[in-house]
């Protein structure tokens, strides 16, 4: 087959071809500067992925810079394939979130599910071994057909590849608003379980080693596919689906179970997945990392598809593939190791000392560029920074109470919604039980699963309230955090680190750039104060549909250690006669809430609710101490809905048992306000008085067995509703929305 005819350099400079790869002309002019020539077709293509916003992290570096990322116990920060986090016994947990958003908004399906392949290889690229997934996905509203489509592509693209590989998606959040009709977001978390032992890096050490591809063979897909990733979609996003890869599960889990073999070999010298930018990153950055250079012969590459250019197999993102160093003079070994699971292993090049990136193709250089200056030296951008005009008008606002006029009908209508209502429609879909190794399911505040041979436990979360975020994005940052350490404390766990995963729209408009700033302030100082340093993330931007953004929405992932299995507290009520207890201050904080936004069209107005950081740590160290002492039968953080809602969600689980709840100050106020720093607790009769030696809390009720909730503020009974009745609305909600016809 005759080879593509490329342009020659002077026609990408003349044609300013470079700016349809995503290119600048002064980020072209810094091209040529660097390489003293006008590049080549192969090295254009080299620079624009590379520095493009997905993989060079141009616009958002100077606002990552502000985030804490060391700690006692962090044992790898940012710049790996993910962060490690010690948790004693020369054990470690390693976890890493990522976004595929454009290409689930394309094509679910694969978007979804290549996605989670992705983070899984980030995760046993360092040598762990993965044990957990969890996801945060943001839809619109599910009165669309499209909407519907999405929501049901991306959770079936999710359940398809998690289910198959045999790692149980144990954990995540949904939200619903009309921001995301056009563009979805879809992120997926792998937590991993290391010895320190094991600990590897994506580094290429030592002139002479060799450079072997390994897993699944180079294609067509994903061409320009980090690129894709660094613009907003349009009407003319369809055109794009080359872009999104096409992944096989089955081939994954051959590829991890012989990795996991490969990093006990001391012939390995590096390792790392190849991720956006496919042959490009993980080369550049493995020899950019460790100081040295590689060259590659392109023609050794296992390709898929016939005439494949240079430019081609190093920009392809094709999926289940791994770069590693191995030392010189031991190839066969990996080969054999390889071979055992019908997997290619091949050597296409070697480390060199010059810091160079070469290629090889049909016997000439195709490529010589610096490996720094694709890896380091992308531009840095310090983009303008403007307050939009909504939120001085939002601060300025006065705190309102809604009026509702019927309190049961509006708590059933809350407990409808689908940001609210039961995610079970979602979770039975994944196999979360397999490894045996899950403790706490899908559906409480974290999800736990047991370190074998030991008495200790990981706890893991995702959260963020994007409304929050867009009312006031520090406070909403801050929030974010709050509520995933939250999550981690009411299921007995000490809170360890963050990734995070922020997702704005386009970087360019200064209003955009002004919540990115804003937010990644408030999860700065929440981090510093919880003591919860980031170990590592992604950033997604241009999350926009044709010039109208996401809400700012900055997910956190964040994992907790429980020390003793004894302490594992889930949510739902235990016991009739228990007493329930509810810390913190309930204040008419109705900014972003689900009454607001039920009771306005959807409409989000007005402050977000404060929040103290000092005062949740003190709040969330008094809670852990008494979970720890045994004092706490059921734990559960209040969130989207107020108090009325974590009540109902504590008695879901259970239908003999019901609860009488005895409240004062104004009824809307304290069922439904959404204050932050509140935990909702029960506890035995006969631990009152150790508990409240230990948590500063307000003593509301008591468990019963009559299946009923019965609610009084200030004496006068507010609120009776069988329980039953609740749960057929929360239960019931997405699966009906979803047969709906539109």
């Amino acid at each position: 087959m005759l080879l593509k005819h490329e342009p020659n350099p002077e026609q990408i400079k003349a044609e300013k071809l470079y700016q349809q790869m995503g290119l600048s002309d002064e980020e072209f002019t810094m091209v040529e500067n660097i390489l003293g020539r006008i590049p080549n077709w192969t090295e254009t293509g080299l620079f624009s992925v590379m520095w493009s916003e997905h993989c060079s992290y141009k616009t958002s570096k100077p606002v990552l810079k502000k985030f804490p990322t060391t700690g006692e116990k962090v044992l790898q920060g940012p710049g790996e394939g993910a962060g490690i986090v010690d948790i004693g016994d020369n054990q470690a947990v390693v976890f890493k979130i990522e976004s595929h958003n454009h290409p689930s908004a394309i094509e679910p399906y694969q978007g979804a599910a290549t996605g989670v392949g992705g983070i899984i290889r980030d995760v046993f690229s360092m040598g762990a071994r993965p044990i957990a997934m969890l996801n945060s996905l943001r839809f619109g509203e599910l009165d669309s057909a499209r909407v519907k489509y999405l929501f049901k592509e991306v959770v079936a693209g999710i359940a398809g590849y998690g289910n198959c590989i045999g790692i149980p998606t144990v954990g995540g959040e949904v939200q619903f608003e009309p921001s995301y009709e056009g563009n979805p977001l879809v992120n997926a978390m792998c937590v991993g379980l290391i010895d320190h032992k094991d600990i590897k890096k994506g580094q290429a050490h030592g002139a002479g080693n060799t450079v072997m591809y390994v897993g699944a063979k180079t294609g067509r897909d994903g061409i320009h596919g980090a690129t894709f990733a660094s613009e907003e979609l349009t009407e003319q996003s369809d055109e794009k689906r080359p872009a999104v890869q096409v992944g096989d599960p089955f081939m994954e889990k051959l590829l991890l179970e012989a990795c996991l073999e490969l990093v006990q070999s001391d012939a390995l010298v590096g390792i790392q997945d190849m991720g956006a930018a496919g042959l490009t990153s993980s080369s550049a950055e493995m020899a950019s990392k460790a100081g040295m250079g590689i060259e590659m012969n392109l023609d050794l590459v296992p390709q898929r598809e016939t005439g494949m250019t240079a430019y081609e197999m190093m920009l392809s993102e094709s999926q289940e593939r791994m770069l590693i160093v191995i030392e010189k003079g031991r190839e066969q070994e990996i080969i054999d190791l390889f071979k055992k699971y019908d997997l290619e292993a091949v050597a296409i090049g070697t480390v060199t000392d010059d810091k160079k990136l070469r290629l090889i193709h049909h016997g000439e250089i195709v490529a010589d560029v610096p490996v720094d200056a694709l890896a380091e030296d992308a531009p840095v951008y310090h983009k303008p920074s403007k307050e939009p005009a909504y939120f001085a008008e939002f601060q300025a606002m006065a705190p309102e109470v809604p009026q509702v006029d019927d309190i049961k009908e509006t708590f059933i209508q809350i407990l409808s919604q689908p940001t609210v209502a039961s995610k079970e429609w979602v979770y039975e879909q994944y196999d979360y039980m397999v490894r045996t190794n899950t403790v706490v399911a899908p559906g409480s505040d974290a999800a736990v699963l047991r370190i074998r041979g030991t008495k200790k436990a990981l706890a893991m979360t995702t959260d963020c309230n994007s409304r929050f975020v867009y009312l006031d994005p520090q406070t909403g940052g801050k929030i974010a955090v709050a509520e995933a350490a939250r999550n981690l404390v009411c299921s007995g766990a000490e809170p360890l680190a963050v990734t995070d995963n922020l997702n704005f729209g386009s970087p360019e408009k200064p209003e955009v750039f002004w919540q990115i700033e804003k937010s990644a302030d408030g999860i700065s100082e929440a981090c510093r104060v919880l003591g919860t340093p980031v170990i590592g993330g992604n950033v997604s931007l241009y999350n926009e549909t044709s010039g109208t953004a996401v809400y700012p929405t900055p997910v956190i992932g964040m994992v907790g250690l429980v020390t003793d299995l004894d302490h594992i507290t889930t949510q739902p009520f235990k016991n009739s006669g228990d007493l329930i207890y509810l810390v913190g201050e309930t204040k008419p904080e109705f900014g972003g809430s689900e009454l607001q936004k039920l009771l306005n069209n959807g409409r989000i107005y007005g402050k977000a609710p404060e929040i103290n950081i000092e005062l949740e740590k003190e709040r969330q160290d008094q809670v852990l101490a008494a979970i720890r002492a045994g004092v706490v039968q059921s734990a559960h953080d209040l969130a989207e809905g107020g108090l009325a809602v974590a009540l109902a969600e504590c008695l879901f689980d259970n239908g003999e048992l019901g609860a009488d709840i005895h409240l004062n100050g104004n009824p809307v106020t304290a069922l439904f306000s959404e204050s932050q720093s509140r935990f909702l607790l029960s506890v035995k009769k006969e631990d009152q008085q150790q508990f409240e030696s230990l948590v500063a809390a307000e003593l509301i009720g008591q468990v019963n067995q009559t299946g009923s909730l019965n609610i009084t503020v200030e004496g006068e009974n507010i609120l009776e509703a069988e329980v039953a009745e609740l749960r057929a609305a929360w239960k019931g909600a997405i699966p009906c929305l979803l047969k709906s016809r539109d």
